[in-house]
């Protein structure tokens, strides 16, 4: 397999997972937001990843969030799974559940804390390629696993039967594009910001997309990538504008919060627009009132309606 057995592109967020004020998984809200998500023409979700906080859900949270998205959105948009766990027969086991629920593939980083070494990173991918029901986009997530996958070896996890996909959050732009232009004919790669740069990757280079941000902008995420296939180059930059605003005020170069946990902040926005965010989970914290009013701030000047 390579990037040309799947369709995935454009605008594919990780999505929050909505507790509620005591901690408890919250399926209702989370059928809601799925509803809101669709709604808003989004070419597909990941969900169960780092921004759905898997590392604090429970094995069977986490099957009933694949199962209950699955029962509502496959067959309707793009669906990837987020199976990341420190054993690949770990990430396995959630992969069949994904498959059985009618997903399109899954998202899997290194083992976060981990720290492996090439050679067992390697491993770890060809276990998961070799028994995977579906098709495997890897997460180079340095921030979250102090791993930042090398060129030579994403080139050998790309000769892997199911990899067929990169969603590359590396903090150096320079590694970034190089992985870009030496792998763009293997694999989709994602990542692009909605800035100049990216803008220019996607329409000139045949940049595939963006998996992050939580759709806290609604369509105007994924219209961005609209606009660039329509070649509608101002509503782009219009709205890419936007997105960047936001990436500025909020997030570090790492992709971390500047003051605030990415959920936190990602559940917060989609809060004050009324739609159902939800609470963290602990080890997270929620933000403070002033925190809040920075995320207000920043989606008012945006022109987001609040409640």
């Amino acid at each position: 397999m390579d990037r040309h057995d799947v369709d995935w592109k454009g605008y594919i967020p990780a999505t929050t997972t909505p507790f509620d004020a005591s901690g408890a998984y919250d399926l209702e809200a989370q059928a809601e937001l799925l509803e809101w998500l669709h709604g808003q023409r989004l070419h597909g979700l990941v969900v169960a990843g780092t921004t759905g906080e898997w590392f604090s859900m429970t094995r069977a949270e986490r099957e009933a969030q694949i199962r209950l998205t699955g029962a509502q959105l496959s067959g309707k948009m793009t669906l990837l799974c987020g199976c990341n766990a420190y054993t690949a027969r770990e990430s396995l086991s959630y992969a069949e559940v994904a498959a059985e629920a009618g997903f399109d593939g899954i998202l899997v980083c290194p083992p976060p804390y981990v720290v492996p070494t090439e050679d067992e990173t390697f491993a770890f991918y060809k276990e998961i390629s070799d028994n995977s029901p579906l098709p495997i986009c890897i997460y180079n997530w340095t921030r979250g696993t102090n791993v930042d996958l090398s060129l030579p070896l994403i080139e050998r996890l790309a000769e892997l039967e199911k990899v067929v996909a990169l969603k590359n959050s590396t903090p150096s732009l320079r590694n970034f594009l190089k992985t870009f232009f030496a792998m763009r004919d293997r694999l989709r790669i994602f990542g692009f910001g909605m800035d100049l740069i990216g803008t220019s990757m996607v329409k000139n280079e045949g940049g595939d997309g963006l998996m992050g941000a939580g759709a806290v902008l609604g369509s105007d995420q994924p219209d961005f990538f609209n606009a660039i296939w329509d070649g509608n180059m101002e509503k782009a930059r219009e709205l890419g504008d936007k997105d960047m605003i936001l990436m500025r005020e909020w997030f570090a170069a790492d992709y971390g919060g500047k003051f605030g946990a990415a959920q936190a902040i990602f559940k917060t926005a989609l809060n004050l627009q009324g739609l159902p965010g939800g609470h963290v989970r602990a080890p997270l914290l929620p933000l403070n009132e002033e925190q809040t009013d920075i995320v207000r701030d920043t989606l008012t000047r945006l022109g987001r309606k609040l409640v």
